[in-house]
């Protein structure tokens, strides 16, 4: 018998018996639309609620009216950006307004998989960031989230606000890794 052979049998003669895996108890919280605005606004980002999805772009003209090169397929869009796009075009995304899926009122997260992203490199690489949240899809905590997240596909992530960092001589500083602004827009 080889020494990798007395190794594996080892092991499998030492296996501990199986136990059945507890109850974890649903955490309850507060879903709300309000906790979900103070909680993203307490870490930089904004809220608006607009009547429907429709009614984004009227939003979009009115807050970003001066950002030239826009990528979406929820808004009028004049960057394309597609999975293949490079890093040169996607640096100069002023502003990406994209889709999100689920939101986390207990810290302000939205989750976006890589398919509403356009690009993986798009929600980090844009100046300014706005995602998109039907309002029935705001859940009280990160539990509830996960239970609802379906099919999660290759990549996704969820944002929590613009970027930011404290580490630069102890001092907040925003946009410092990625999107300057994030705006929700709540429909």
């Amino acid at each position: 018998m080889t020494s990798r052979e007395k190794i594996l049998n080892s092991i499998a003669s030492n296996k501990p018996a199986l136990t059945t895996l507890p109850n974890v108890p649903i955490f309850e919280g507060d879903g709300s639309i309000e906790r979900f605005k103070t909680v993203l606004e307490g870490i930089g980002g904004r809220v608006i609620e607009v009547a429907s999805k429709a009614d984004c772009q009227a939003a979009i003209d009115k807050y970003y009216s001066d950002l030239k090169n826009v990528a979406s397929d929820i808004v009028k869009a004049n960057v394309a950006v597609n999975l293949d796009t490079t890093k040169e075009i996607l640096e100069q995304v002023d502003l990406a307004v994209i889709q999100g899926e689920i939101g986390v009122a207990e810290n302000g997260t939205i989750w976006v998989p890589e398919i509403n992203m356009l690009n993986r490199a798009l929600p980090f690489i844009t100046q300014h960031l706005v995602l998109v949240l039907d309002k029935n899809n705001i859940v009280a905590n990160m539990q509830q989230a996960y239970n609802k997240l379906e099919n999660v596909g290759s990549y996704g992530v969820f944002i929590a606000g613009p970027s930011k960092t404290a580490d630069i001589e102890q001092s907040l500083v925003i946009g410092a890794h990625g999107a300057r602004s994030m705006m929700v827009l709540i429909y």
